[in-house]
């Protein structure tokens, strides 16, 4: 075999004073001998360079230049964030290939706020289950690759961390190292400051749960160690991530105030559901990412913009101090009770342009992907037992009343256990307790017992599975133990419950057997619990066994089986007992709803039924369950939402409202509004 011309290859190339050159179809090429250094779908440590060359990227080999950030060196603790050279970042090919239009949008918007010539924090809210996850993984990865120095920092709840790490295996392109406290079982601060120092010596991440990192930062321990700890997470982290970045939305609680500590100015909230319940909270976030958010000076003109054009009852007058407290509840007032829509819009208009540099908003059109979701409120009559023991819970303080509610809704036999407990752990209620009560059952005497056993009995039938949520314990384990008797099943094989009790790998493993295992039938979650981390894709039908005074929260739940993957139309059952407590609460829950709603989902395409909750005849529902006989005896009202889609126009949303009187809400003056434009 002739070798001449691939010797004369090898030697050509050891002569050539390699110049690379990235081509998008190859990779690293040397544009004097052709040679691939590297090809494209290995590479990851490249990013573009800003200046003249608009069209080519040269990257410089090691023996001419340093990136600045090489010879950036940590002393002690003295972090500077000068160091940062505005780069674009770019997204590595295999990652782009994945990435879908509004993850694109994402990760541009990231840039622009983190790596940028004045730099500032940011707030992707994009719906569950949109993806958030991949996004700021491949976003890390970039930034690391372009400033291998930097220290990222992601907080989160505890029970989420298992999904980051899986993801994070799927897509990583570097194998970055990933530190935490749990996997390390560092239980102390000598232990924990050694994990920190891995991250501090190491390019790696660090994730650390909410709770993990308010207790080291507000150590009431003044020992050495424990002063490192909090001057390490204080300083170092050049990137600060914050998933459910809603949780820390109270100003009252240490979480929020530790998080501002932080010295970066690199901070990225993640929410899929940002309004939880007050106007003022989405504002608590926003002056985490970026201080005294409203006082800024591209915020001013507009605030005061807003305070001219609404509403100020009982004469009330503004001083400097009130200005952003006054904000806050006016445009909340504004947006929840308001009846000027006209003002209303303009309110959106400049909460929008107010936000729009700062707030990512996505609320999921790629659900429009998914066989569809049927999101119905049932309002069930009481049976003659549980009036009367409705009336007995107002001699209770709110929080032990709603809870006992909750319970009495269910089935009036727990009326005694509820009062009883001292707490809402599964520990207290075992199951001898709860057979105990079985031994005297009457189901009829619940009404919410009765539905849920008899949509059970559908979902067998059909062969599909059903996902049950309560904010409480009590009754999901009284359904837990009644099934068990009535039906014979097995915990762990037809059925499954997450409570915060859980831990993360029985968390994992309910989730895999459920969605995968032919035997599953039905999965109890703690709403709560659940709401986070969780795929649920193996049911299509849910049923929402009590209303929460944050709507946000029951989305959540609900964004468990309406995701990707999801394979089957899903239906949702919102119970509600009549003529009940409860029933107010509804609809104060429902009024939240749409300030979140109006400010981030409305438009001159919306129609009237994106925001009011359409009464629906039981008999031409289009849900075969909730046609059948045996469910509507005790049904007093049906009601839907209007999921996704833009509805009807203008005109027809006016007409379909002079033409019927099944509202529960309405916007009257709507029609007058088609001028202000979104």
């Amino acid at each position: 075999i002739d070798t001449s011309d691939d010797q004369a290859f090898v030697q050509q190339e050891e002569e050539c004073n390699h110049s690379y050159l990235l081509q998008d179809d190859f990779g690293l090429v040397c544009r004097i001998c052709g040679v691939i250094q590297k090809r494209i779908e290995t590479i990851f440590d490249f990013q573009w360079t800003k200046g003249s060359r608009a069209t080519r990227a040269y990257l410089t080999g090691p023996g001419n230049s340093k990136d600045l950030d090489e010879v950036v060196h940590y002393s002690g603790l003295e972090v500077s964030e000068d160091d940062f050279i505005a780069a674009e970042l770019s997204i590595h090919p295999r990652h782009l290939k994945q990435m879908k239009p509004h993850q694109l949008e994402g990760f541009k918007f990231l840039v622009k706020n983190l790596v940028a010539d004045k730099p500032g924090g940011c707030i992707l809210a994009h719906a569950p289950g949109s993806g958030k996850t991949f996004m700021l993984i491949s976003f890390i990865q970039s930034f690391l690759a372009k400033y291998p120095l930097k220290k990222p920092l992601v907080i989160l709840p505890k029970g989420i961390l298992p999904t980051w790490k899986k993801e994070f295996q799927r897509w990583q392109i570097e194998d970055l190292p990933i530190y935490d406290f749990y996997s390390s079982k560092a239980d102390n601060r000598s232990q924990q400051l050694e994990v920190l120092k891995l991250w501090q010596e190491n390019k790696s991440i660090l994730f650390l749960g909410y709770k993990q990192f308010t207790n080291i930062i507000y150590d009431k321990e003044n020992s050495k160690v424990s002063a490192a700890c909090r001057e390490m997470l204080l300083k170092i982290p050049s990137l600060l991530i914050l998933d459910e970045g809603h949780t820390p939305r109270n100003e009252d609680t240490f979480v929020l105030d530790s998080l501002a500590k932080v010295q970066t100015s690199r901070k990225v909230v993640l929410s899929g559901t940002l309004f939880q319940n007050h106007v003022r909270e989405v504002f608590n976030i926003l002056n985490l990412v970026r201080p005294k958010f409203l006082r800024m000076e591209t915020s001013r003109v507009i605030v005061k913009r807003v305070l001219s054009r609404v509403y100020i009852s009982g004469g009330r007058k503004l001083s400097k101090s009130s200005v952003d407290s006054a904000f806050y509840d006016l445009v909340e007032e504004t947006l929840q009770h308001d009846e000027n829509f006209k003002r209303k819009v303009t309110v959106i208009r400049d909460l929008r342009e107010l936000t729009k540099d700062v707030l990512h908003y996505y609320k999921g059109d790629f659900l429009e992907e998914l066989p569809g979701l049927v999101d119905f409120t049932v309002l069930l009559n009481l049976s003659a037992k549980q009036r009367v023991y409705v009336q007995k819970l107002a001699k209770f303080e709110k929080f032990k009343r709603t809870s006992m509610g909750s319970a009495i809704y269910i089935h009036p036999l727990l009326y005694d256990t509820a009062e009883r407990a001292s707490g809402d752990r599964v520990a207290f209620f075992n199951d001898d307790k709860i057979d105990s009560l079985l031994e005297s059952l009457n189901i009829r005497d619940g009404v919410k017992t009765k539905f849920f056993l008899n949509i059970l009995s559908l979902a067998e039938s059909s062969g599909e599975k059903l996902l049950a949520f309560s904010q409480y314990i009590l009754p999901l384990k009284f359904l837990e133990r009644l099934i068990v008797k009535t039906k014979g099943w097995h915990l762990g094989k037809e059925i499954f419950m997450i409570s915060g009790d859980s831990t993360s790998e029985q968390r994992e493993w309910s989730m895999e057997q459920f969605n995968n295992s032919p035997d599953a039938k039905v999965f109890f979650g703690s709403i709560k619990a659940c709401g986070e981390g969780i795929s649920l894709t193996g049911a299509s039908r849910v049923v929402i066994l009590d209303v929460h005074f944050n709507p946000s929260v029951t989305r959540q739940a609900i964004g468990r089986a309406f995701r990707p993957g999801q394979l089957k139309k899903v239906y949702i059952y919102r119970l509600v007992a009549a003529d009940s407590p409860e029933e107010e609460f509804h609809y104060t829950s429902f009024s939240k709803e749409l300030i979140s709603k109006m400010w981030f989902e409305w438009s001159e395409y919306c129609g009237l039924q994106n925001f009011e909750l359409d009464e629906v005849d039981l008999a031409s529902c289009e849900d075969l369950f909730l046609e059948s006989p045996i469910i509507g005896e005790d049904i007093k009202g049906v009601y839907r939402r209007l999921v996704h889609g833009l509805g009807d126009s203008l005109a027809d949303a006016w007409e379909r409202e002079r033409t019927t009187d099944r509202r529960i809400f309405r916007w009257s003056d709507i029609a007058n509004c088609t001028s202000y434009q979104l």
